[in-house]
């Protein structure tokens, strides 16, 4: 079990950080999107992480040639997704599985999708029964819940679905499924999540819209869409452990580079603004999505309640318990429960590493109450799941901190390690990282 020490930073930075991990869903997204297509895609800035290789690996197994210069990725689509010799093994993603779930529910062949052990062990049914609904033949353990999945592909009939979970996942698989269908489908979510996949399959020309009562309907391919040329931003989520970091440490300012500014990707960017740091957008181009610079400085830190827009920051929600920690006064989390199925019960995880840490963390079955104060130095553990392991990591630049079982954040961030020791190494210097 690899552990990480870090030792406490005391005195402030200003610093722009240039080379944040390319966002990781928009990578995904588009090595899948591109075997839609039937001409040649480029992708820059892809991140080359091992979730996101993963997924090239994936794509080359269905019949694409992949080709990668850098961070350059070239992919050539096959004729026809081809039925694979070998299981397709998403490494530790969810968004992985369960969009391949979704788009090769209405191809023709046989398909098992496995992952790691924490992959293996997330829920899945949310996805299985609504393409079993539309007819997809798909089986996997605990009757239907967990992988490993094997999905017998078809074509599928439309639907009209309403969506129980706010999940950009289940969303763009049933998008992804309906591709391959009929006739039109139309799918509701109660509250906007994560909108990349809606328009990246946009630009790429498929027929997609929202209707008067809110729906989005996806009409079926009628023939291949245009190919990808696309830069990928940084990754805003990766980001935010520094905007965090910039938060606990006084007089201490970061710049962080050619980030997503898409609207459901800096909610907790918002979340800290009201919490009393000066957090500015500014934003550079908007192609495919909204990309410019995200700047953050310390200032007072207050006590927060989050209870709406979940979905928009679920990823970020045990970065912010650390600045919660820190902050003055009681924060509270509800309507939360989604962080309990994610690479691991991050509720559980959150209160007890807080609590190891000399703060007193209240637990609840759908968030948590954190009540603000000198958070010290513990000995943590990630229980496998890079966001916890990170956000302890940042807290203990500012109390000192041992974090271990750090192997997961290789899967998502692989410069992490590298950030953290350009911003202990640059005191109050302005350069880039």
């Amino acid at each position: 079990m690899n552990k990480l020490k870090i030792e406490p930073i005391t005195k402030p930075f200003n610093i722009i950080i240039d080379n944040i991990a390319s966002d990781k869903s928009i990578s995904h997204r588009a090595a899948i999107f591109s075997l839609l297509s039937n001409k040649k895609s480029i992708i820059n800035n892809y991140l080359l992480a091992q979730d996101t290789l993963n997924t090239l690996s994936i794509i080359e197994q269905l019949g694409a040639k992949v080709s990668i210069d850098k961070s350059r990725v070239t992919i050539i689509p096959p004729k026809n997704i081809q039925e694979p010799s070998d299981v397709l093994n998403c490494g530790n993603s969810g968004t992985a599985m369960r969009l391949f779930c979704g788009l090769l529910s209405s191809i023709n062949g046989i398909f098992i999708l496995t992952g790691d052990k924490y992959l293996n062990e997330r829920p899945m049914k949310r996805i299985i029964q609504p393409l079993i609904n539309n007819n997809a033949i798909i089986k996997s353990r605990e009757n239907n819940n967990k992988a490993p999945i094997v999905v017998e592909g078809q074509k599928l009939k439309s639907f009209t679905y309403n969506a129980k979970i706010n999940s950009a996942q289940v969303k763009s698989a049933l998008i992804l499924s309906a591709l391959n269908s009929k006739n039109i489908s139309k799918y509701k979510e109660e509250e906007l999540t994560r909108d990349h996949t809606e328009n990246m399959l946009k630009y790429m020309g498929a027929n997609i819209n929202i209707d008067k009562d809110l729906y989005i309907n996806i009409n079926p391919l009628k023939e291949p869409l245009n190919p990808l040329n696309i830069n990928i931003p940084a990754d805003p989520s990766s980001g935010f452990f520094f905007a965090i970091a910039a938060s606990i440490i006084k007089g201490s300012q970061v710049t962080i580079k050619n980030v997503l500014l898409n609207e459901t990707r800096i909610e907790a960017y918002k979340v800290l603004k009201n919490m009393g740091v000066t957090v500015i957008f500014d934003i550079k181009e908007n192609i495919y999505e909204p990309v410019g610079d995200i700047i953050v400085k310390n200032d007072k830190l207050n006590s927060i309640k989050i209870k709406d827009n979940i979905s928009w920051l679920i990823d970020e929600l045990p970065a912010l318990s650390i600045a919660m920690s820190f902050a003055k006064g009681t924060s509270k989390v509800q309507n939360a429960i989604e962080l309990r199925v994610k690479e691991s019960d991050r509720i559980k995880s959150v209160v007890e590493n807080i609590k190891l840490c000399g703060i007193k963390c209240k637990e609840f079955e759908d968030g948590y109450e954190i009540i603000g104060g000198n958070l010290s130095k513990a000995n943590i553990n990630s229980n496998g799941d890079h966001r916890i392991a990170m956000s302890f990591a940042i807290a203990g630049l500012k109390s000192g901190m041992i974090v271990n079982d750090i192997n997961c954040i290789e899967t998502s961030f692989p410069n992490f390690e590298k950030l953290l020791e350009t911003l202990k190494g640059n005191l109050n210097e302005n350069q880039n990282g």
